[in-house]
């Protein structure tokens, strides 16, 4: 029996009393078309897109949109489609992390301010998806992620191509003269052949995959292809789940649970997560009220191996490959009990229901426990005095040569600065070497860009280098790969330690003991620091100064800090005068 009944529903405040105001709202429901049949005895089901014409990996999501709306109304709900911030990672500057927490604050606010019972999120181009959850979560509602899925794998003169990864790959090739025009406009028009976010394990693919090990997806739909006719039928099984959802009153706070986070988390250091997830993870669980911090992630990446054959972490295959292989499902099958098979899902079922009838059809693509692509998870956590409240690096995805390095940092303050040393084929630098790249974090970028991944010098390329130790307060793209530390906490731009080191000082890497330090004694450093100067604010106005004064840093989850579960009392109902 259902556990709600039309009176009680928020969308009833909006249509079902006999007075002036609702008058207005059923009349002007009818101007669109609609009749009392539509919405009498049913729930309102809102469908926040994010397309748009400047996002690709959401293009196909106009049709999405209608077979999720069929699912509604084969489930006798009542759909409402309403329009949200896309997030193109490719064409929002300086960075769609400058933007996430507004469409967080934009997807909590559209939710409680229509007659809204419950909700369907379309997202999956990276940021789109903690955004959408975040605001959701907060809200409180009913609601169920639908994912972009990934394109289709990319292809180029008989090589595949994966989308950001051989991208990073050819153009440091291209920069040291061992690819033609020619190739590189073939390899520039081949790797991106469908909608679909990035097929490669980048922050998209990581980030879908964490919403259905956190239960908010159906079962098996953060690895459809977007192409593939299946996610149709996802699309439409997500409308008529929703439905069944709010009349059973199935909230997130139900399905986020410290079990659904802890999950989440293993899921992400098995599949060779981007580093990206790691912020995102820990604001998503602070808005369901669920304790994760760095250490915890860090525990579970020692814990956690890598099982997930997929570009950057994996070598050869792709998303698609992954789908064919069985899937996200298949992965947490070979999990078995690092996973709490009874935490709930929006299904309505334990996440673990099924799991033993799953089957790995490709174990090279999805590796046993016993033959994983790398022995811990794919992300460590470093802490020192470069950054005391912590750094990341993707062990999985660079040269083991590099797990334990020292050299001196070659510092520069801003990306045109970086530019101009990596372009110089005669810069003075050795292999040892480690570029710094700083005032690139959540307010020095501003919006923490995806900087962090700092091309190969030509003054290296030239000798036939192609990895170095890289650091800055920056982000990477899920994409990426490489000897990259980053999200160094507290950021260069509000005074961290960054800011105060110098060319030549000796940089300590050792990923095993987890640590990265500087070789400058204290009584430097106090010096040092006393003499920093704070740089001019990035913002005076706007969106950009409410940015500036309210984001936190890398280790909190870049949130606004007024956004958080623990901040102020909850929003009430608004009032229907």
């Amino acid at each position: 029996m259902p556990g709600k009944t039309y009176q009680s529903l928020r969308s009833a405040r909006w249509f079902a009393p006999e007075d002036l105001r609702s008058v207005g709202h059923r009349s002007r429901a009818m101007q669109m078309g609609y009749g009392a049949e539509d919405w009498e005895g049913k729930p309102v089901i809102a469908i926040i897109n994010t397309w748009s014409e400047a996002q690709p990996c959401h293009m196909h999501f106009r049709d999405r949109a209608e077979w999720v709306k069929r699912g509604v109304l084969q489930a006798g709900g009542f759909p409402m489609e309403l329009p949200a911030l896309s997030l193109s990672e490719t064409f929002m500057k300086p960075s769609t992390m400058l933007y996430r927490n507004l469409l967080a604050m934009e997807t909590e606010e559209q939710l409680r301010a229509h007659p809204v019972d419950g909700v369907v999120l379309m997202g999956g181009c990276d940021k789109t998806t903690p955004a959408l959850i975040m605001g959701a979560t907060t809200m409180g509602l009913p609601f169920i992620f639908l994912p972009a899925g990934p394109m289709l794998r990319g292809n180029y003169a008989g090589q595949t191509l994966g989308s950001g990864t051989d991208m990073w790959k050819y153009w440091d090739e291209r920069r040291a003269g061992t690819v033609s025009e020619e190739q590189w406009h073939g390899v520039e028009s081949g790797i991106a052949r469908s909608y679909g976010h990035c097929m490669t394990m980048g922050t998209a693919s990581t980030m879908t995959a964490i919403a259905e090990a956190m239960g908010l997806t159906l079962p098996g739909a953060s690895s459809i292809p977007a192409a593939d006719a299946n996610h149709q039928r996802m699309s439409a099984a997500c409308g008529r789940r929703v439905v069944e959802m709010v009349w059973d009153d199935l909230t997130p706070d139900k399905i986020i649970t410290p079990a659904a986070v802890a999950n989440a988390a293993t899921v992400a250091m098995a599949t060779g997560c981007s580093t990206n997830a790691i912020i995102h993870l820990i604001a998503m669980a602070r808005r369901a009220n669920v304790p994760l911090d760095l250490d915890d992630l860090d525990q579970t990446g020692r814990n956690t191996p890598v099982l997930a054959n997929v570009r950057p972490s994996g070598k050869g295959y792709l998303m698609e490959d992954f789908y064919y292989a069985g899937g996200l499902r298949a992965l947490m099958k070979q999990l078995g009990d690092r996973l709490d098979g009874s935490a709930i899902t929006v299904s309505g079922q334990p996440i673990g229901e099924g799991l033993d009838e799953v089957s790995v059809y490709n174990d090279d693509v999805i590796r046993p426990l016993s033959n994983p692509v790398y022995h811990e998870g794919s992300l460590a956590v470093l802490r020192g005095n470069l950054a005391p409240d912590g750094a990341v690096i993707k062990p999985a995805a660079c040269d083991e040569k590099f797990y334990q390095h020292s050299g001196p940092a070659l510092v520069a303050n801003s990306y045109a600065e970086m530019k101009a040393i990596i372009d110089d084929a005669d810069y003075p630098m050795t292999p040892d070497t480690v570029l710094v790249l700083r005032n690139a974090g959540p307010q020095g970028g501003p919006g923490m860009p995806e900087w962090g991944m700092i091309p190969m010098p030509k003054a290296l390329l030239k000798d036939g280098h192609r990895d170095m130790v890289r650091l800055s307060d920056a982000r990477m793209s899920g994409t990426s790969y490489g000897a990259c530390v980053l999200h160094a906490a507290p950021e260069s731009f509000v005074g961290g330690p960054l800011a105060l080191l110098q060319t030549g000082d000796i940089i300590d890497l050792d990923i095993p003991a987890r640590s990265l330090n500087m070789r400058v004694d204290e009584d430097e450093l106090a010096r040092r620091r006393a003499a920093w100067v704070a740089p001019e604010p990035r913002y005076e106005r706007g969106y950009g100064y409410v940015f500036s004064k309210h984001v936190e840093q890398a280790d909190k989850g870049c949130d606004f800090d007024f956004l958080t579960s623990e901040f102020g009392r909850p929003v009430p109902e608004p009032e229907i005068n």
